[in-house]
C-alpha cells in the first residue's frame, strides 16, 4: 500500500538588489545633497581603507535600504542621504549595488545621515509600524525604522536651512542624543572620527558643510585639498632648497673675497686655505681678486 505525500510549496525567495526598485521616483530635496555626500565620502576614504584593507565596506548615497517586504516594494525601504556599512562587499557577484537589502546581508549600517531641507520632523518621525482597524498598514517613521528595526548605531540629522546638527547613538536599544565634545564635534568612536560642521566653499557653494575630523581634531581632507597641500609642500621645499643654495653660494663668495685680504696680511696660501676650508688651488686662483 502506497501513501501519498503532500507536496510542500515553499514561498518565493526574498528578492535581491537586482529585483528591487532603486528609486521611488521622488526628487532630490536640494542642490546641496549631492556635493554634501561627495565631501563626506571623499574625505573619509583614507580612514576606511585603513580599517578595511580588504576593501570590504559599502557607502550608500540616497540609496534604498530594504528592511521589509511590501507591495509596492519601495514602501519597505528607507533611503538615507548617506550611510556606511562595514564588512560587506562593495559589489555583489561583480555587479554594482542597486540598493542595500538588509534581509539578505543582515549587517546594519554603522551610521546613517539625513540632510533635512525642512525642520527635521520627517527625520525625527517615531511613528511605529502598525495596522489600522481597516487592515491597512501605517507607514512607520524614519527614526523608528533606524532605531527599532535596522538598529543603526549612529544616526545624524543635519538641518540645512539653519545649520543644526543632531547625532544620536543607539544605547540599550534606543537612540540617545550625543553631546558635543570640547571641539564642538560629535565623536563616532568605532570609526575613530568626529563629525561636525565646517564653513567653507566646495563645488561653487559656500555654506556650512558636514565634515569629518580625526580623533586629534585634524580635518580630514578631500582630494582637492590634499592636492593643494601637496603643491604647497612642494613649493616650500623648492624655496628652502633655493634658499640653501643661495646661502651656500653667498658663503663661498665671502670666503673667496677674504683671500686677498688674508694674503695681504702675510699669511701663506696654505694658511689661508686651512682658515677658509678651501684648497690651495682655489686660494691661488682667487688671489688677485
Amino acid at each position: 500500500m502506497t501513501q501519498s505525500v503532500d507536496r510542500v510549496v515553499l514561498p518565493p525567495a526574498f528578492p535581491d538588489h537586482t529585483q528591487l526598485p532603486d528609486s521611488d521616483g521622488t526628487f532630490v530635496k536640494n542642490f546641496q545633497e549631492h556635493p554634501q555626500s561627495l565631501i563626506l565620502t571623499d574625505s573619509i576614504g583614507q580612514i576606511l581603507q585603513q580599517r578595511h584593507p580588504d576593501g570590504q565596506y559599502a557607502i550608500g548615497q540616497d540609496c534604498g535600504i530594504y528592511w521589509r517586504e511590501t507591495e509596492p516594494a519601495e514602501q519597505g525601504a528607507e533611503a538615507p542621504d548617506w550611510f556606511y556599512v562595514p564588512n560587506v562587499p562593495p559589489n555583489i557577484d561583480g555587479q554594482i549595488r542597486r540598493s542595500y537589502v538588509l534581509w539578505r546581508e543582515h549587517i546594519a549600517p554603522l551610521i546613517a545621515l539625513e540632510f533635512a531641507s525642512g525642520n527635521g520632523d520627517e527625520e525625527r518621525d517615531r511613528t511605529p509600524l502598525s495596522r489600522t482597524d481597516e487592515g491597512g498598514v501605517t507607514k512607520p517613521g524614519k527614526f523608528w525604522v533606524y532605531e527599532r528595526v535596522m538598529r543603526i548605531p549612529y544616526y545624524g540629522i543635519y538641518q540645512v536651512n539653519n545649520g543644526r546638527l543632531e547625532v544620536y547613538r543607539l544605547i540599550d536599544g534606543y537612540y540617545q542624543l550625543l553631546e558635543l565634545n570640547q571641539r564642538g564635534h560629535f565623536p563616532i568612536a568605532p570609526l575613530g572620527v568626529e563629525l561636525g560642521l565646517w564653513q567653507g566653499s566646495y563645488q561653487n557653494q559656500t555654506m556650512l558643510w558636514l565634515r569629518w575630523w580625526d580623533e586629534g581634531g585634524n580635518l580630514l581632507l578631500i582630494g582637492d585639498e590634499r592636492a593643494q597641500l601637496e603643491r604647497l609642500r612642494g613649493e616650500q621645499q623648492r624655496e628652502r632648497a633655493e634658499s640653501a643654495e643661495q646661502a651656500r653660494q653667498a658663503e663661498f663668495q665671502a670666503r673667496r673675497d677674504a683671500i686677498p685680504r688674508l694674503l695681504g696680511m702675510g699669511l701663506s696660501a696654505e694658511q689661508v686655505a686651512e682658515a677658509l676650508s678651501l684648497s690651495v688651488e682655489e686660494v691661488t686662483e682667487n688671489a688677485g681678486e
